[in-house]
């Protein structure tokens, strides 16, 4: 492979990894400290997209834009958390019925408010000089980084992450000790939507908007956490990492999308085959077997 082979490719991966990465965050949030699988997550971002749109087409600048977007998505996670998933921990299948409906509705409603497309928004940062592709995807891998990192400081070394951590590992042990449960699950629900509403602002330059936009990115947030595992962070990394790289080489060998998705799926069948409690469970469970023959 020659050197632009490289660029094009370690592109092309650096793509991949911020779409997985961010789509997923979320999600995994939501899944692995609440317990709740959000089938109404692609909804989350279309909301982040939405608003987004409509602030730049109002004239806010992007940036203000897209904190709009994710201001506005962090708002309505929270009414929702409040007037209906708060009385859902504990039930998983209800809360999938529950967020799946509220999936169908927000897709109808928006269908019926502002039609069936929004107004455009061009890439910004223009195309890169050597690299066939926009700047804006480098910004892109940074940012996703960056989320990931900003995460891992706020659940390790903030007081808000130790309660947030006791009260995903026992809520009942975190509540007699003073914690106020019904608090941590009201902020990490918020937290989740944010991210969610961050990932639709991004990508609204980059995507059509269109009722149907969050979609888009459902089967990679769910294949990623369920073969990233338990750990939220850890897992959505490494799990953002091994299907991006297997998207990526098959992308760049068959120079197909499609090819590249459907190895990465075929990817992911393997590792849950092979890993059934994911990666981190895998790692974790390698590292006790390790201690115990040390």
């Amino acid at each position: 492979m020659t050197g632009i082979g490289l660029l094009n490719f370690g592109f092309e991966f650096l793509e991949i990894f911020a779409f997985i990465v961010l789509a997923t965050v979320g999600l995994a949030v939501i899944f692995g400290m609440m317990g709740i699988i959000n089938l109404a997550h692609g909804e989350f971002i279309l909301v982040g997209a939405y608003a987004t749109t409509y602030s730049f087409a109002a004239g806010l600048p992007l940036p203000l834009a897209m904190l709009t977007g994710v201001v506005l998505t962090a708002i309505f996670g929270l009414v929702l958390e409040r007037l209906v998933i708060r009385h859902l921990y504990g039930r998983l299948l209800d809360s999938m019925v529950v967020t799946w409906g509220v999936s169908l509705v927000m897709v109808q409603l928006v269908r019926i408010v502002f039609g069936n497309s929004a107004p455009g928004i061009g890439i910004p940062f223009g195309e890169l000089p050597v690299v066939d592709g926009p700047a804006y995807y480098l910004v892109l891998g940074v940012l996703a980084v960056g989320t990931l990192g900003g995460l891992y400081a706020l659940f390790m070394w903030t007081d808000f992450g130790v309660r947030a951590r006791a009260t995903m590992q026992d809520a009942e042990t975190a509540r007699s000790m003073g914690i106020d449960t019904d608090r941590m699950y009201m902020s990490t629900f918020a937290i989740g939507s944010a991210l969610a509403g961050f990932t639709g602002a991004l990508y609204a330059p980059v995507m059509t908007i269109t009722p149907q936009y969050g979609t888009g990115f459902l089967v990679e947030a769910f294949v990623a956490v369920v073969v990233g595992g338990s750990s939220v962070i850890v897992g959505t990394l490494l799990a953002s990492g091994f299907l991006g790289s297997v998207n990526a080489v098959f992308t760049n060998i068959t120079e197909s999308t499609f090819i590249g998705l459907v190895a990465m799926l075929l990817a992911a069948i393997v590792a849950i085959r092979l890993m059934p409690d994911g990666i981190t469970g895998f790692l974790e469970t390698v590292r006790q077997r390790w201690g115990e023959n040390r």
